[in-house]
């Protein structure tokens, strides 16, 4: 197989696994990594990795000039996957915070695409997939930054489908829910970097949090390996017709169906309690 594919966040989780599933399977993959450690590790498995970090303009720009420097020039698809959660609650939570989330899961994808999307109209053709997830259209409590830079992200996604209709560029969203990866360690640094939890009106609840982000798993009964990502992405790269969006775990398809069938305050109180 002769295609090109930039992945974002593939320090570890979906994008580490997706990275190396599309190699062995004969992508020519470039995956990028934040940290220079984790771009050096990758490396020394077998994988091109370059270093890209969506936060910073300038990188995310030398990042797709080195991809295209790999590639000859072309690519044949992107999935944009380089992401975090932060929790806490909305009215705790720094402007300067959400800002944070936006940079990274939001504005630095938006830049990303603008830079390969001229490429491949040139070459006629492309797939660019983006990970969304289930908080992509079902909001909980606590999650308020990361809900709104998934939801931003469908919005967006939408909105690229209807403009690239008239071009062989097809876009799809991958809407994961529960997925056994290090996100919790991360939105844990996140959580004690911008929430301050002395004197919040959720101060109880934080103290539950903290411990919920502490543990080495979720715990959820529904929650799936990373794996579980690999078939969607190979289908959204390589159906004749992909599908708009690929629902992955149990909560994610249930909550589709429930949010087209119940009222929004019935499904309020169902999202209430969900952990």
């Amino acid at each position: 197989m002769d295609k090109s594919i930039l992945i974002t966040g593939c320090s570890t989780g979906i994008g580490y696994v997706c990275a190396h599933a599309l190699h062995k399977r004969g992508y020519q993959v470039v995956a990028s990594c934040r940290k220079i450690k984790d771009v050096e590790r990758l490396q020394a498995e077998g994988l091109t990795c370059i270093q890209l970090d969506l936060t910073d303009s300038q990188s995310i720009t030398k990042g797709v000039e080195q991809t295209l420097a790999l590639t000859n020039g072309k690519l044949d698809a992107l999935f944009n996957n380089g992401a975090y959660g932060q929790p806490g609650a909305l009215e705790d939570l720094p402007t300067d915070g959400l800002r944070a989330q936006f940079e990274t899961n939001f504005f630095g994808w938006h830049q990303l695409v603008c830079e390969i999307l001229p490429g491949m109209r040139r070459q006629g053709y492309g797939r660019i997939v983006q990970n969304s997830s289930v908080l992509g259209f079902a909001a909980m409590k606590y999650r308020g930054a990361y809900n709104a830079s998934k939801f931003a992200i469908e919005g967006w996604s939408d909105t690229l489908r209807l403009e690239l209709m008239d071009s062989d560029i097809h876009i799809s969203l991958i809407e994961p829910g529960p997925i056994e990866t290090e996100f919790r360690a991360n939105a844990l640094l996140a959580f004690k970097r911008w929430v301050t939890i002395e004197g919040s009106a959720h101060e109880e609840n934080y103290r539950q949090q903290l411990q919920r982000l502490s543990n080495e798993s979720s715990n959820n009964a529904f929650v799936l390996p990373a794996e579980s990502c690999i078939e969607p992405l190979i289908h959204a790269l390589e159906a004749k017709k992909p599908k708009i969006r690929y629902r992955v775990t149990t909560p994610t398809k249930v909550f589709a169906v429930l949010k087209r069938l119940l009222p929004s305050r019935v499904l309020d109180k169902i999202l209430r309690q969900a952990a």
